[in-house]
C-alpha cells in the first residue's frame, strides 16, 4: 500500500470513485483532477492519497511532477461500480482498505451496535496492527459500507448491523408481533398506541431480522394483503417518526453523467412509510392476532 499512514481519510465512496474513473484513461496531475473534479488542493491531494493507499491509484512521475493512473485493482471497482455490483465494489475495497475490512469484521462480530461499542472494538483489535481508530474511521467506513449496501443503521438508534438476508423468515408474522407489543410499551402504562409508526417498525425489524427494508416492506405488505380485517395501514400523515429519527437512510446509484463515472449518493431524511396502489402508509394496526402468512418461492 502507498501513503501509509495509521488512520484512515474522509474520503467518500462517491470521490473515490470521480478520482479512480478521471485517471482511467489519462495520466491526470493534482492540478488537473482539481479542475476536472471541482475541488480544492486539499482535498484533492487527500482523496489521492487514500486512492493510492487502497491501490486504486498508481503514482508516476513526469517533467511537470507526480501524475496518477488506474490500477487494474482499480479499473476492477470501476467495472463493478459500472455494472452497480455493489457487494462486488465492497469486497474489493475490503481486500485493500484495512479499515473498511476491520469494521467489516466487527460489525459482524458484534452487531447491532452503535458507533461509540464498534469504536472500542477497533481500538481493541487495533492495538497489535500499526492502525489507528477514531470516530471518524467509523463514520467514513460505516458510510462506504450503507452504500454499498453491506451494512444498515438503524434510523433511530444509531446500531450498525450486517444485511444478511434479502428476504424474511417465515415465522415473520409472530417477530412483528413481537416487535410490535415492545414498541407499543413505549407509549407509557396504560397508554397503549392503536397505530404504529411503520418507519419505527421497519427499523427495529430489519436490525432484529438483518434484512433489507425493501424485503420488510414487501413482506409487510403481502402480510397485509393475507390478513384483511386483521391488519389495517393507515395513510395518516407522518409526524413524529421522522422527527424522531436521527439518521437518514445511505442510498448509492449510478449517476447518470456521461462524461465521468460518478455516484448519485442520498441520505433520505424523512421516513417514508409503505407503498401500495400509488399510496402512502405510515401506519399499522393490530385488530386480530391470529394472521397467518405464506411467501412466494423464489425460483
Amino acid at each position: 500500500m502507498t501513503g501509509e499512514r495509521p488512520t484512515i481519510r474522509p474520503v467518500t465512496l462517491g470521490r473515490l470513485v470521480e478520482l479512480t474513473h478521471a485517471c482511467e484513461v489519462n495520466v491526470q496531475t493534482t492540478s488537473d483532477l482539481e479542475e476536472r473534479l471541482e475541488m480544492t488542493h486539499r482535498r484533492a491531494r487527500e482523496t489521492v492519497l487514500e486512492a493510492l493507499r487502497i491501490d486504486l491509484l498508481h503514482e508516476g512521475t513526469a517533467d511537470d511532477g507526480a501524475v496518477y493512473s488506474t490500477t487494474e485493482v482499480g479499473k476492477e471497482f470501476l467495472d463493478a461500480v459500472r455494472d452497480e455490483a455493489w457487494d462486488h465494489a465492497s469486497t474489493i475495497l475490503a481486500a485493500h482498505s484495512p479499515h473498511y475490512d476491520a469494521f467489516l469484521e466487527a460489525v459482524a462480530e458484534i452487531g447491532p451496535a452503535d458507533l461509540d461499542i464498534l469504536l472500542r472494538r477497533l481500538e481493541e483489535t487495533a492495538e497489535t496492527s500499526p492502525y489507528e481508530y477514531n470516530q471518524t474511521s467509523v463514520e467514513v467506513t460505516g458510510d462506504w459500507a450503507e452504500r454499498l449496501g453491506e451494512v444498515q443503521r438503524n434510523a433511530f438508534t444509531g446500531s450498525y448491523y450486517v444485511v444478511q438476508r434479502d428476504d424474511v423468515p417465515g415465522g415473520f408474522p409472530t417477530e412483528l408481533l413481537e416487535i410490535y407489543d415492545d414498541l407499543e410499551e413505549t407509549a407509557g402504562v396504560n397508554l397503549r398506541q392503536r397505530y404504529l409508526s411503520i418507519p419505527r417498525l421497519r427499523e427495529a425489524m430489519c436490525e432484529y431480522l438483518g434484512c433489507t427494508r425493501e424485503a420488510f416492506d414487501d413482506a409487510l405488505l403481502k402480510l397485509c394483503q393475507q390478513n384483511v380485517g386483521k391488519l389495517e395501514l393507515s395513510g395518516a400523515p407522518l409526524d413524529t417518526a421522522a422527527k424522531d429519527a436521527i439518521l437518514g437512510i445511505k442510498q448509492i446509484d449510478l449517476a447518470d453523467d456521461r462524461t465521468i463515472v460518478s455516484t448519485s449518493q442520498s441520505t433520505q431524511r424523512v421516513m417514508s412509510g409503505i407503498e401500495q396502489f400509488d399510496k402512502q402508509y405510515y401506519y399499522l394496526a393490530v385488530y386480530d392476532r391470529d394472521i397467518t402468512f405464506t411467501q412466494e418461492t423464489k425460483a
